[in-house]
């Protein structure tokens, strides 16, 4: 089953939430991760390598991308979109 994410605003205009209809991250904890610190997680490690991301925040079915102050969502959500379907194919 190919996956389907359905980006959500938050009240944070620096952040988006990813709700996806699969599971991303296992178990109870979250993970936060910030733009250049290393993981083998390869949906963190590719949302991470996105031009403008600053950090993410992910855990089970859910991801939130917090974006730098001049970077444009116009730009970040299509790589987030491709991001996602490459790791998941």
């Amino acid at each position: 089953m190919a996956i389907e994410i359905n980006p959500q605003e938050t009240p944070n205009p620096n952040a988006m939430k990813i709700n996806a209809n699969q599971t991303l991250f296992e178990g109870p904890r979250s993970t936060s991760l910030k733009s250049g610190e290393e993981t083998d997680h390869p949906l963190a490690r590719a949302l991470l390598s996105i031009e403008g991301v600053d950090n993410i925040f992910g855990i089970r079915d859910f991801v939130t991308i917090s974006k730098t102050a001049e970077a444009q969502w116009d730009s970040i959500l299509p790589q987030v979109e491709a991001a996602f379907k490459a790791v998941y194919a």
